[in-house]
This record gives structure tokens, C-alpha cells and sequence, in this order.
């Protein structure tokens, strides 16, 4: 705990305490451990002096602020209608093959998570899907099971 009251002091001294800095202090903490937990939305809430309910509103409502520890590589598949005509669903069904688990679901051993998510701004390249901070677009089953087979691989 001590850890994260530290992190959050840094965050809230750089970006300052005001409630219009509430999401670069979050995106600071998601950068450094991966996700958001209880005790440092908290602990937000107690530097910024607003209510934990308006952080976790707030967190919880950005897709890419996660408030549970996933995998290592969150797989983010974009699920807008753009996406849906393209084979969004052929494409989710060969990652939910090859990684064994389901849309918001996560590996054992915690390396892979799959997320649907709202647009990722690539539709004129759909389907598209995001692994962790890469882009991958036009996607077919064929072009995922050699993307997902290289992270399986470890050569990332």
C-alpha cells in the first residue's frame, strides 16, 4: 500500500490537484501497474479530495483504464458496427480457439486477456484489434492465428 500512496503523491505533485487532472493521474497509475487498483483509486480520491465513486465512475468508464488485473497482453478487439460487418466475429472466435478462453476472459497464468471494446478509430482498416499498445488491422483468421502465434511464441 505503501507503494501506491507513493506513486499517487508523485502523480498528484506533477499533474496537481485539481479534479481536471483526475485522468492523467489515473493513466499515470495504469502505466505503471497495469491496471487500477481499489487502493490507489482510493488513495486518488483522498489527494484530490472528490468522492471514490467519481473515480471509479471515471475509470471504469474508459476502456483502456482497467480496474482488474489482467494479462500481459491485453487483446483488444474492436467491436463497432464497422468492425462487426468486416468478420469481427470470425476473427473473435479464432483468437477464443487458439488462447482456449472467452471475451472477457483471461489466460491461466495470466498472459493473455481478450476485451471487446468500443471503436479504436482504425474502421477503415477493420476488423482491427489492439495488443497492448500495437495495432493490427484488416485482420483475417489466418492473419490472427500468425499474430497471436508469434506472441505465443514469445517473439514480442
Amino acid at each position: 500500500m505503501a507503494e501506491v500512496k507513493e506513486l499517487v503523491k508523485k502523480l498528484v505533485e506533477k499533474h496537481g490537484r485539481e479534479r481536471q487532472n483526475l485522468i492523467p493521474i489515473l493513466q499515470g497509475i495504469h502505466l505503471e501497474n497495469n491496471f487500477l487498483s481499489k487502493e490507489a483509486m482510493l488513495e486518488v480520491a483522498k489527494q484530490l479530495d472528490i468522492a471514490s465513486a467519481e473515480v471509479y465512475g471515471t475509470a471504469s468508464f474508459y476502456s483502456f483504464l482497467d480496474t482488474e488485473a489482467d494479462g500481459k497482453y491485453k487483446i483488444r478487439v474492436c467491436k463497432s458496427i464497422t468492425c462487426d460487418m468486416k468478420g469481427k466475429n470470425e476473427i473473435l472466435k479464432t483468437m477464443e480457439d487458439m488462447l482456449r478462453i472467452k471475451v472477457g476472459e483471461t489466460t491461466e497464468g495470466k498472459r493473455f486477456s481478450l476485451i471487446e471494446t468500443n471503436c479504436i478509430g482504425l474502421c477503415d482498416k477493420g476488423p482491427a484489434m489492439l495488443i497492448n499498445d500495437e495495432y493490427y488491422t484488416e485482420l483475417t483468421p489466418s492473419k490472427v492465428r500468425k499474430i497471436l502465434g508469434d506472441y505465443i511464441r514469445n517473439e514480442y
